[in-house]
C-alpha cells in the first residue's frame, strides 16, 4: 500500500523538509507506505537534495534501505543529510519503527559519515545480485546500517 497524506513542514532552523509528492515507486520494489521530502535552507523554497522514509521490508528496502537520501553538490559538506534524517526521528516513532535500514555504496565516505554519526551500525556489506543491479540501477555491494530509534523521552 503506498500512503501520502498532507504532512507538516519539519525544520529545526537550518533546514527544512517540505513534502514532496512524487510518482510511487515501482510495485516491483515492495515498498510500503513512503514519504518524499525535499530538503530546503530554512525559509526558502530552493530544493538542497531529497530524503525518502520507505516502510516495510522486501528485496528494495533490503538493498535501497528505509532511508534514501541525496544533497545537491552546493549544499554539500553543511552535515545537511544528517540534519534531515534526524528530523525523521518523531515521524519513525509515530510509525513505530523501531530501528532502520540505511544502505550506501561502500566506496561512499561522506555518507557513511552521515550514517555513523547517527549512530547506526554496520550489520553486513552485501552483493546485490545482478538483476536487480540492472532491474533497479543498483550498484554492485551495498553498506547495510542499522539505526536504532530510541523512544521519545528516553
Amino acid at each position: 500500500m503506498f500512503w501520502h497524506h498532507k504532512r507538516a513542514l519539519y525544520s529545526d532552523g537550518v533546514i527544512d523538509l517540505a513534502p514532496l509528492e512524487l510518482e510511487p515507486p515501482m510495485r516491483s520494489l515492495g515498498f510500503g507506505e513512503y514519504y518524499d521530502y525535499e530538503i530546503r535552507p530554512a525559509g526558502r523554497r530552493r530544493q538542497a537534495g531529497q530524503i525518502s522514509l520507505r516502510l516495510g521490508e522486501s528485496a528494495g528496502i533490503y538493498y535501497f534501505g528505509h532511508i534514501g537520501y541525496h544533497v545537491d553538490p552546493p549544499y554539500r559538506g553543511r552535515h545537511w543529510a544528517l540534519r534531515a534524517c534526524r528530523l525523521l526521528e518523531p515521524l519513525l516513532r509515530q510509525c513505530g519503527a523501531a530501528s532502520v535500514v540505511i544502505t550506501c555504496d561502500p566506496d561512499n565516505l561522506p555518507s557513511k559519515k552521515t550514517i555513523e554519526a547517527l549512530g547506526a551500525v554496520l550489520e553486513r556489506t552485501v552483493d546485490v545480485p545482478e538483476n536487480l543491479q540492472r532491474q533497479w540501477g543498483l550498484s554492485p555491494r551495498k553498506c547495510r546500517y542499522i539505526w536504532r530509534i530510541t523512544p521519545s523521552g528516553r
